[in-house]
């Protein structure tokens, strides 16, 4: 009886050492992943330019129009003037007409000739920058002002 006492002890000590040292393990990995990135984000694909969320889904609408635009573009032989116009153009939904899209409002103007789109968040900071992009299809970015075509390109 006596043996089985202290091989149960010894298993109940092994356990309890492993125990210790997954939660010591897991303990110091979380202070490495928050120090990857120190807003918290997650990037959604491999080289997502992201700096939050909010951004991400900015970037992910703005996407959407400018495939909508080219597709427009192509079918049409000029570029939609208002974005209801780009309605069932490629992924392009009604309820993406509406200017508020989550922590961001959408600017667009539209010739036959070219268009300018724009998101700008309600606060600017560096987790919230503001998004220019005209018919060349490239996104710019700013957080400290109103994007525009100086504006650094989105990579």
């Amino acid at each position: 009886m006596r043996k089985h006492c202290n091989m149960l002890r010894w298993l109940v000590a092994l356990l309890a050492g492993c125990l210790m040292a997954a939660y010591t393990a897991a303990a110091l990995a979380v202070p490495q992943a928050s120090s990857e990135n120190a807003t918290g984000y997650q990037p959604k694909f491999p080289g997502d330019p992201a700096h939050s969320d909010s951004e991400a889904a900015a970037l992910a609408y703005m996407r959407v129009v400018l495939r909508a635009q080219h597709l427009y573009q192509k079918r049409n032989d000029h570029f939609a003037t208002s974005l209801s116009e780009l309605v069932h153009t490629g992924s392009f939904t009604k309820r993406m007409v509406n200017p508020e899209q989550g922590d961001y409002t959408v600017g667009f103007k539209g010739k036959k000739d070219s268009f300018i789109l724009t998101m700008t968040p309600a606060h600017l900071d560096s987790t919230h920058r503001s998004f220019y992009a005209e018919d060349d299809g490239k996104i710019h970015a700013d957080e400290t002002k109103a994007a525009d075509e100086d504006s650094p390109v989105v990579k």
